[in-house]
């Protein structure tokens, strides 16, 4: 596969920045910012004077800092390896603690010094932290490394708060270090090839625009499934569980694009003024609009359930699945239910939406099947519109048919970008499209908020399910209750060519190596 040209061959940032990734020994800086690091060095959009500063409570010398942040970046093509070395020529890791003015300001020392011979003028610093630390690494740096003349720029992990009144103080106490221009809030589906695609697909295509509504939409359906369970990472996943981990964020962000309106420009604030409008509109979520699974061991009993993980605490009642109904109260969609659904430890990994039209009104044919608009996120990544055909001979029975656009046949020379790389390139552009905002961020606490406070005080049982199967049972009941229809006639999405075949190939050996992974790292 070829790689595409990059817009400029120094990056089209408007300054030179120095990047600071706090937390540097951590999963998340090895696993997703380091490789994304790389992956915009390799394709020039970097600057190749960028100077990129690891900083973490771990003391490592330089061999054992390059070993760990190189042992997630896949070399694929020989130019992967000969820009590997050269990568590395620019990172460099120092050592301290996130509370120590000392350590922040050797740090800050060694920012200058780098800053002196390459001639930044920006500082990003990428906060791959847990929550606990973040108000902590915020202060220091505000007190120690800001400096007056030097463009900041503060990129913030989820999750981003427990609930509503935690959400509010995170966001008051970052709020008075740094100003909201200055802070980019990190979701990464926000960067996914085909959630980027959603704006496209909606506002730049005629044929959607009389149909994306109340009157020819019945109900969209965002699904998000996970084969492996939490490994080994129950401890930290019970804290959050299933809603806060996966939907309040990434399936709320992915409805607001479904479900917006379209935006004055593209600029930044116009886009997240739309998306926050959606979300006022959405009142919160109603106990009897839930259902939650926990996942038990397997059938075949290899695999074991969520309480069997040693770190989940005795009894625990934390959903490891969700299905969750929510309307919007407005011209456009009043009526439809948006049914998001998250899970670990299911029978298939996947993300897409499924919009699915309504009932064709005195129709001429018996077993008709609904027209349906399905986006697949990942893997595979497609767009596809299920409809009717008649299928070919001297009669006139119908059948499910498809226009299909899957993206390992139509785009079979071009790389799909790491969701980390554009929005680190987002940031280093100074575009706040793809981060949320401030006042959106509170909105959908908002909606999450009550229902929350619910499942914490175990109010609602978690139904078991098996390590591998679909979900609890009830989930057809559920989604059949806000509408879904599913048709009598069997359908089977096509995979057209070898290519599709290699990626489904590749899709499942990258499972392996993330279980794999999970149980090395912890």
């Amino acid at each position: 596969m070829s790689t595409p040209a990059p817009k400029a061959a120094q990056g089209d940032a408007k300054h030179l920045y120095t990047i600071v990734v706090l937390g540097a020994s951590g999963d998340l800086a090895k696993k997703k910012t380091f490789p994304a690091l790389f992956g915009l060095f390799k394709n020039q959009y970097l600057n190749r004077k960028t100077h990129i500063i690891g900083y973490a409570r771990t003391k490592m010398d330089r061999a054992t800092f390059e070993g760990h942040i190189t042992k997630y970046i896949k070399l694929k093509t020989n130019e992967d390896k000969a820009a590997l070395p050269k990568f590395l020529e620019l990172c460099s890791y120092q050592d301290g603690q996130y509370d120590r003015d000392a350590d922040f300001q050797n740090l800050e020392k060694r920012m200058v010094e780098v800053e002196k011979s390459s001639g930044a003028t920006a500082r990003l610093f990428y906060m791959a932290l847990p929550p606990s630390v973040f108000i902590p690494v915020a202060t220091s740096l505000k007190k120690n490394n800001y400096k007056k003349g030097v463009v900041i720029r503060l990129i913030v992990e989820k999750p981003f708060g427990m609930d509503l009144e935690s959400s509010r103080q995170l966001a008051k106490e970052l709020g008075a270090l740094f100003s909201e221009d200055e802070i980019y809030r990190i979701d990464h589906y926000l960067g996914k090839e085909m959630v980027k695609n959603l704006m496209i697909l909606r506002f730049a295509n005629v044929i959607f625009g009389s149909v994306w509504n109340r009157h020819s939409i019945d109900n969209v359906q965002i699904t998000f499934k996970e084969k492996i369970g939490t490994e080994g990472r129950g401890g930290y996943f019970d804290e959050f569980g299933i809603i806060r981990d996966v939907m309040q964020n990434h399936l709320l962000q992915i409805l607001t694009l479904i479900a917006m309106e379209s935006p004055v420009s593209l600029q930044a604030e116009d886009v997240r003024d739309e998306k926050v409008k959606v979300l006022r509109f959405i009142p919160p979520i109603a106990k009897e609009d839930v259902l939650l699974g926990q996942y038990t061991k397997s059938a075949d009993g290899k695999e074991p359930g969520y309480l069997d993980d040693k770190t989940v605490p005795a009894g625990s009642k934390t959903p490891t699945y969700a299905a969750a109904t929510l309307y919007i109260h407005n011209e456009r969609w009043s009526g439809v239910p948006f049914v998001l659904k998250c899970g670990k430890a299911l029978d298939q990994q996947k993300t897409e939406i499924r919009i699915q039209f309504r009932d064709i009104p005195g129709n001429l044919f018996s077993n008709l099947a609904r027209n349906e608009i399905v986006i697949r996120v990942q893997p595979n990544e497609a767009v596809y519109v299920k409809m009717m055909n008649k299928e070919p001979g001297l009669g006139m029975k119908t059948i499910i048919s498809d226009l299909d656009l899957s993206y390992s046949s139509r785009f079979n020379d071009s790389v799909i970008p790491e969701a980390y790389e554009s929005l680190i390139l987002d940031s280093l552009n100074e575009d706040h499209s793809n981060f949320v905002r401030d006042d959106e961020l509170d909105a959908a606490w908002k909606i999450f908020t009550p229902i929350l406070k619910t499942i914490d005080r175990r109010e609602i049982d978690p139904v078991p399910y098996a390590y591998g199967s679909r979900g609890p049972a009830g989930v057809t009941d559920f989604v059949a209750k806000h509408g879904y229809k599913r048709s009598e006639q069997e359908y089977v999405w096509p995979q057209h060519s070898e290519a599709s075949k290699e990626a489904k190939g590749q899709d499942q050996k990258g499972e392996k190596e993330q279980k794999k992974d999970l149980k090395t790292d912890h």
